[in-house]
């Protein structure tokens, strides 16, 4: 299979349809409408790695808004290092530090659950951002992870023709975003009994991790046993499809990645990545949700925001607006 012909099949645009948010769409002007801007506040934001380029741009998104429009806000930014017993440190500390509101996208949702569970019970508001945790949070800020994964397998589905051996690389295990994004891939997939999903492995959304499993399972199938890969995410695509490269496989596999990140935008354009889709990064949506309840506002307790499928067909338009 010659991945560059797929590209030229063009995927209708019914297919191609993003995932259309209820309540706040993605960089919805109007959130602030009516907001005092000027009121005192200390919000705590703690971040679970800021070993990816995605929760970067969360961080420095959501940073750079409150800079530039809340002139009496002080933003706290903890780096949880890809450890959750780290992160549960960073929240205990901001809750010491007095803060009035908790922002928190937290590496695994378990083992965040007690201290989150802890924040509320002191009446400290916390919203959520892109993962969940299995307690009450005041608002939860995300993109829907199922209905894209869903999407993802559909279109491996319709380009393969219902017929295939896919490589699976998972983000990290115990994640909210990585249960879903398998689950919904995987939902679609079982539903075709000659597509198999021949190995899946977890690798923490990071590059590397991907490249190496995707070595390993290079060399347990040989050419022709696999016609796609499917990444929870843009950096393991992008590691996946070095191993792919280094081994001269490029023209029988197929990939897919998520998240929208600029290089893997430019991936698509080049026709070394099949699609990718986007996943809003929670910025600025996190600190001005959070302000508005230092404020003392009402914000919906489940705020979902807008994705898009970048292709071939569309890719021109995404170039450069990525992150």
């Amino acid at each position: 299979m010659n991945t560059k012909k797929l590209f030229t099949l063009g995927l209708s645009a019914a297919l191609l349809a993003s995932t259309v948010a209820t309540g706040n769409a993605w960089a919805q002007d109007d959130i602030m409408a009516g907001t005092d801007l000027t009121k005192a506040c200390k919000i705590g934001f703690s971040q679970g790695t800021l070993n990816h380029p995605w929760r970067v741009a969360m961080v420095e998104g959501n940073k750079a808004w409150a800079a530039e429009n809340l002139p009496n806000v002080e933003l706290i930014v903890t780096d949880g290092q890809n450890a959750s017993a780290k992160q549960v440190a960073d929240v205990e500390s901001l809750m010491a530090q007095g803060i009035d509101v908790l922002m928190i996208s937290p590496l695994t949702s378990q083992a965040l659950t007690p201290i989150v569970a802890d924040v509320m019970a002191a009446g400290i508001p916390v919203v959520a951002l892109d993962r969940s945790v299995n307690t009450d949070v005041t608002s939860y800020i995300t993109a829907q992870n199922e209905p894209i994964a869903r999407t993802a397998g559909e279109f491996f589905v319709k380009q393969l023709g219902g017929k295939g051996n896919i490589v699976q690389i998972e983000g990290t295990a115990g994640a909210s975003a990585a249960a879903e994004r398998k689950s919904g891939f995987e939902e679609v997939i079982a539903q075709h009994p000659d597509m198999k999903i021949i190995a899946t492995q977890n690798a923490d959304f990071l590059r590397e991790n991907a490249t190496k499993f995707m070595e390993d399972s290079l060399q347990r199938f040989g050419p022709g046993e696999i016609q796609g890969v499917y990444a929870h995410n843009d950096e393991m695509a992008l590691g996946a499809i070095a191993a792919i490269e280094a081994a001269g496989r490029q023209d029988e596999i197929m990939v897919t990645g998520l998240d929208g990140q600029n290089n893997a935008i430019q991936a698509v354009k080049d026709g070394k990545m099949f699609a990718t889709f986007t996943f809003p990064f929670v910025a600025p949506e996190g600190i001005q949700y959070a302000y508005k309840l230092c404020a003392g506002e009402e914000v919906p307790a489940n705020v979902i925001l807008d994705s898009h499928t970048i292709d071939a067909s569309n890719v021109d338009e995404w170039i450069g607006k990525g992150f």
